[in-house]
């Protein structure tokens, strides 16, 4: 990106990140008359967290009373991955994206 495009852009505002922004994880909105598409940060962050909950949960079952140390250790990295998109979608909703 050049200097002339970079200075243009202008710094986005809570407003900005209130009213929504269209075509922000839509690559194909506004093709052929559709509406842009919004980010479902709520349904996202309770899918993360009830995720990350079972995740650990299971995990521990499973090393405790499976016996299986692997199949624990994978599902702890998916929870791991878990609590770091609940807290991303947490600095979002804190910016102000709806959703």
């Amino acid at each position: 990106m050049d200097t002339s495009k970079r200075d243009q852009r202008r710094k986005l505002t809570r407003a900005d990140y209130e009213r929504g922004l269209p075509d922000y994880h839509d690559p194909t909105g506004g093709w052929a008359g559709a509406a842009p598409m919004y980010s479902a940060l709520t349904l996202r962050l309770w899918l993360a967290g009830l995720g990350a909950v079972l995740c650990v949960a299971i995990g521990v079952l499973w090393v405790t009373v499976g016996d299986l140390l692997w199949l624990g250790i994978v599902l702890f990295v998916i929870a791991t991955g878990l609590v770091i998109d609940f807290g991303w979608v947490l600095h979002r909703k804190r910016r102000g994206e709806p959703g």
